[in-house]
Formats: C-alpha cells, sequence, structure tokens
C-alpha cells in the first residue's frame, strides 16, 4: 500500500526548524482526541416568528477570517404551562432533531446543532439563501417584479413560471407539482424514519436561488412511536383527522402538501384562515368536490392533476396515497404529470424556471426605492 493518492503541500522547505515547536503542538492535539471552544453568536436580523420562537440569521465565526452563516431558532417557553413541560418538549425536540440532522438530504434542511442558553433552547440550522413560498405568493412581489424585469423575462415567467390569481401569485402547473415532487422527496426521506414533519405550510417551504426546494422548521417534527400528547398545528393546513383530534401521520403531511399544491395552482387560499372549527372541517371534507370549481380551466381540464390533488387531501387517511414516495413516483404520482408534459412537448427545466424568477425576486431589495420600480411599473403599463 502506498500514499501516493495524499494531498502534498509544496514549499520551500517543509522540514524548517522553525515550525518543529507547530508540529509538536499537532501532534498534542491529535494524540489528546478532543477539542473544545467557545463561539458567540449576534442575532443580526429576524428571519421569521411563530407560535414556536423567533428565528434569526447569525454567523458562525472561525479562525483566519472563517465566516458562516447560520440560522437559529430561539424556543419560547411562553405557550408553556411550567419550566418542566418546556423542558420536556426541548428534550423531544432534541431528540428527534439529532436524527434529523443524520439523513443528510438536498431537499431537507440541515440541523447542525441544539444548545441551552440560560436554559432557552436554541436549534442551529442552514441558513437558505431564497425566499419562502409565502413571500412568493404574495401578488405584491409579482407585480414588484413585472416592474423591474425586461419584457422578454417577464414574459417568459407570466406564461412559465407564475401568473396572477384571484387573490395572490398562481403558479404554473409544471412548477408547482416540481416544487412539491420536492417536498415529497423530503417527506420521504423523514417517514423512512419513521418522523412526522406535522407542520407543511407555504411558510415552511423555501425556494433557493439555485431553484432547489427545501422543506424547513422541523420544531413540530416527531417520531410516530412517541407523538406528543400535546401539539400545534396551523388549522388551514392541518389535516382533517388531525383537527379531529386524531394523531397526525405520513398521510397527514401528504395532506397538508396537497392543500399547498392546490393554493399554489388556484392563485388563492384553499381556506378562509378565520374560519371557526366546524366551518373548517366542512369546507376540508368538501374540497375534492369543489375542485372543479376552484382551479383555472387550464389546470382542472387536466384529468391526471386533479386526481392527483384529490389522493393527496382525500378526507379519509386511508385514500390517500401510502407513502411519499408513492404519491411522487409511482402510479398516478407527480412524477407521472411530469412525463405526460414531455410527451406532450410542455415540459420545462423547472429549477432553471424557479431560478429565473428569483433572479428578478432578488432584484427587488437592490433597487433604490419601491417607488421608482412603482413608476417604471405603471409606464410599462
Amino acid at each position: 500500500m502506498t500514499n501516493d493518492g495524499k494531498t502534498r503541500t509544496f514549499v520551500e522547505s517543509a522540514s524548517a526548524p522553525n515550525t518543529e515547536p507547530l508540529n509538536q503542538l499537532y501532534r498534542l492535539l491529535l494524540k489528546k482526541g478532543r477539542v473544545q471552544w467557545t463561539t458567540y453568536h449576534r442575532f443580526e436580523k429576524e428571519l421569521g416568528r411563530g407560535g414556536q420562537g423567533t428565528v434569526y440569521l447569525s454567523h458562525r465565526k472561525g479562525a483566519d477570517g472563517f465566516n458562516q452563516p447560520v440560522a437559529m431558532k430561539v424556543f419560547s417557553p411562553e405557550r408553556f404551562p411550567t419550566v418542566s413541560s418546556y423542558e420536556k418538549a426541548m428534550e423531544r425536540v432534541a431528540h428527534v432533531a439529532s436524527r434529523i440532522a443524520t439523513i443528510q438530504h438536498d431537499n431537507l434542511l440541515d440541523v447542525q446543532d441544539f444548545v441551552d442558553q440560560n436554559r432557552i433552547r436554541i436549534m442551529v440550522m442552514e441558513w437558505i439563501d431564497g425566499f419562502d413560498l409565502r413571500q412568493l405568493l404574495n401578488p405584491e412581489r409579482l407585480k414588484l417584479v413585472e416592474a423591474i424585469a425586461p419584457t422578454r423575462k417577464w414574459e417568459y415567467i407570466n406564461q412559465v413560471v407564475a401568473t396572477y390569481g384571484p387573490s395572490q401569485t398562481r403558479v404554473k402547473a409544471g412548477v408547482a407539482v416540481a416544487i412539491v415532487r420536492d417536498c415529497l422527496a423530503a417527506l420521504a426521506a423523514l417517514h423512512r424514519e419513521g418522523i412526522v414533519h406535522g407542520d407543511i405550510k407555504p411558510a415552511n417551504i423555501m425556494l433557493k436561488r439555485t431553484g432547489h426546494t427545501k422543506l424547513i422548521d422541523m420544531g413540530s417534527a416527531f417520531e410516530l412511536i412517541a407523538p406528543p400528547y400535546k401539539r400545534a398545528c396551523t388549522p388551514a393546513y392541518a389535516a382533517p383527522e388531525v383537527l379531529e383530534g386524531a394523531h397526525c401521520t405520513e398521510q397527514s403531511d401528504l395532506a397538508s402538501l396537497g392543500y399547498v399544491l392546490i393554493e399554489m395552482l388556484a392563485g388563492q387560499p384553499c381556506f378562509n384562515l378565520e374560519a371557526e372549527y366546524r366551518e373548517l372541517m366542512e369546507s376540508k371534507r368538501r374540497m375534492p368536490q369543489r375542485l372543479q370549481e376552484l382551479l383555472p380551466p387550464e389546470v382542472s381540464c387536466n384529468e391526471h392533476l386533479v386526481n392527483l390533488c384529490k389522493r393527496l387531501i382525500a378526507t379519509d387517511p386511508a385514500k390517500r396515497f401510502t407513502t411519499a414516495e408513492a404519491a411522487e413516483l409511482r402510479e398516478g404520482g407527480a412524477a407521472e404529470f411530469h412525463r405526460q408534459l414531455v410527451f406532450g412537448d410542455l415540459a420545462s427545466e423547472y429549477e432553471n424556471d424557479i431560478r429565473v424568477l428569483l433572479e428578478e425576486v432578488c432584484r427587488i431589495d437592490n433597487r433604490d426605492s419601491a417607488s421608482d420600480i412603482t413608476t417604471n411599473w405603471i409606464q410599462r403599463s
């Protein structure tokens, strides 16, 4: 055996006497077999706030100018009745987070650490350079994109990527299904480990500037074999059985993702966000029958796409896809719709389409003022 493949460093004199003290420190470190250091983080920018706590942008600073952006979720104890209930919940979150950290899936948020700061728990996660789906569905943002994008690029975005819907941005079918397929791949990775996400919604789906989709916010995730006694959810995106008090399962995640898909395709929320429990439950039960009136004609005429939505959101969990993998890859799944577009010569490079849109969204923040953007848009209109 030889070491011909190892990395070699070429310097004038690798064995110069003045490096020997450093060489000794190097050998001593290897012999000890452990290291420790203290890191400091400053909350630089608030990225989001919800019922579980607040997420901040921070930076991990290292030696020789190393600087890595990270997202830090600070878990609030305010919704817990006692200190012990907070700490018990945090133990569960930490256990699930440590399991998620080993999955390392491209469409799943990377969890990097879970720390205790004066009894307040903080989850350290990768920072994602992009926007969550809730932000991109805001029609005002699409108006600004129309204002600053070159005419030909805007026409492409409007025809292929996203356009105006009844109350918010409507995502074109090919792109919407591409986003959902990435989410299904992430869910499949979680579900194979016996973990349920538990809070699928537009705000927890991030689109990176590269065009990839990431499923984020693991604070509500739990193991199927040890579900929490009490758990939170977002009612408008929760499966019917979850609202009724039954256990949240893999099929519950699929129903939530189905509501997100329908919202993207329809250009409007599936449900009244202010609805009372009884009204919301009735709307969820009737949703499969309402698809034809909710979806635009170019979508409702596609039998395969409508059936995909119906199977995801079926009121009875047993009538949904058996797994996230089946919802993406098996007969009647999302991949079959994309194959249909390929055979009809209607397919596109979906990640590139998303990247084209996000390119213009990122330019919005670099403009001198919003008034200049609005003036430009009015003149073009």
